[in-house]
C-alpha cells in the first residue's frame, strides 16, 4: 500500500472509528486502492450479531458526510460500505478474545516449529499472546508476531 493510501486511511479512521462506536458499530478494517473502476474507499463493519443492510447504509450515510466535509481525498472515488463476512479478520486483542472457541487461521511473520500458518480453535488471551488450541497442543502466539489472522469456516 503507497503511502498516500496509508495517509488516506489514517486520517479517515482518526475520525470515523468514534462516530461508529457511538453508532454502535466496530470498525473492522478501512481499505483505500485502486481498481478498475478508479479509487475505492472501503469500510468494513461489524456488530455483536452482525451487521445489516440498514446499518451498512447508516455508516454509508455518515461517512458520506463526513468526507464531504473533511474531503481529506483529492480526487474521485467509490465509497464502499460492508460486512467483513464470515471469514472476517482478526486484528486487534479484542478481536480474539470476542471469538474464542471460534476456529481461526492465523499467519506468523517467521517460522514457528518450522511453519507459519497455524489453524486450531481460538482459547483467548493471555499476558499479550493470542492463544491457539491446534491438534491438542495448546500454542502462544505474541499478538505483534501475527503476520494476518482470520475466522475460518470448517
Amino acid at each position: 500500500m503507497g503511502g498516500e493510501a496509508v495517509t488516506v486511511i489514517e486520517r479517515v479512521e482518526e475520525f470515523i472509528a468514534p462516530l461508529l462506536a457511538d453508532m454502535g458499530v466496530e470498525l473492522v478494517e478501512i481499505q483505500y486502492q485502486r481498481e478498475g473502476h478508479g479509487w475505492v474507499l472501503r469500510f468494513f463493519i461489524d456488530r455483536e450479531g452482525g451487521v445489516t443492510l440498514d446499518d451498512c447504509a447508516g455508516v454509508s450515510r455518515e461517512v458520506s458526510r463526513y468526507l464531504e466535509v473533511e474531503d481529506p481525498i483529492e480526487h474521485a472515488y467509490h465509497l464502499e460500505v460492508s460486512s467483513p463476512g464470515l471469514e472476517r479478520p482478526l486484528k486487534k486483542k479484542n478481536d480474539f478474545v470476542r471469538f474464542v472457541g471460534r476456529r481461526a487461521r492465523i499467519k506468523m511473520r517467521e517460522k514457528r516449529d518450522g511453519q507459519r500458518v497455524f489453524i486450531g480453535t481460538l482459547q483467548g488471551v493471555k499476558d499479550g499472546d493470542v492463544l491457539l488450541h491446534v491438534d491438542g497442543r495448546l500454542h502462544c502466539f505474541p499478538l505483534a508476531d501475527i503476520s494476518r489472522a482470520r475466522l475460518i469456516l470448517e
